[in-house]
């Protein structure tokens, strides 16, 4: 069983990496860890709503390609090492774009079985806004999706 494990950096991704590996361990399955690169705006911070334009001019910055890339190899090399020790190797993927399109297409295309995604990543506040990465990976993917808490 080939598992396809999208990773963010949030504590509900890891989650589902462990879930994922559980289930590898049972079906003598293969992980494949994969992080979409987009470059995008993102929120600094801060636990306030964004009330106006100028607090989201504030707070609101542009990542570059370049700084977007390197953050997701950060987070696939911290999912390889969660991975190790679980007692996984793990194969690590970049994928450029948007990362429900992305993740959703690769899955199909690679023919992996079924994708694990955790529950409201690190972008829980544009979530809100503009719908779950998760659930709209979810409505687009061929393959079953695992939604890990």
């Amino acid at each position: 069983m080939q598992l396809l494990v999208a990773v963010d950096g949030s504590e509900e991704s890891e989650n589902a990496l462990a879930y994922a590996a559980d289930i590898a361990d049972a079906t003598d399955g293969s992980i494949t860890v994969v992080h979409a690169v987009d470059p995008t705006a993102y929120d600094e911070g801060g636990s306030e709503p964004i009330t106006s334009l100028s607090d989201a001019d504030a707070r609101l910055i542009l990542e570059s390609v370049a700084d977007a890339e390197q953050r997701g190899l950060d987070l696939t090399d911290e999912a390889a090492a969660f991975a190790d020790e679980l007692g996984h190797d793990v194969a690590v993927e970049l994928l450029y774009g948007n990362p429900v399109a992305e993740i959703a297409d690769y899955a199909e295309s690679e023919g992996f079985d079924t994708i694990f995604v955790g529950h409201r990543g690190r972008s829980e506040r544009a979530g809100l806004m503009l719908g779950s990465v998760a659930k709209s990976i979810v409505e687009r993917a061929t393959v079953p999706v695992t939604v890990v808490r």
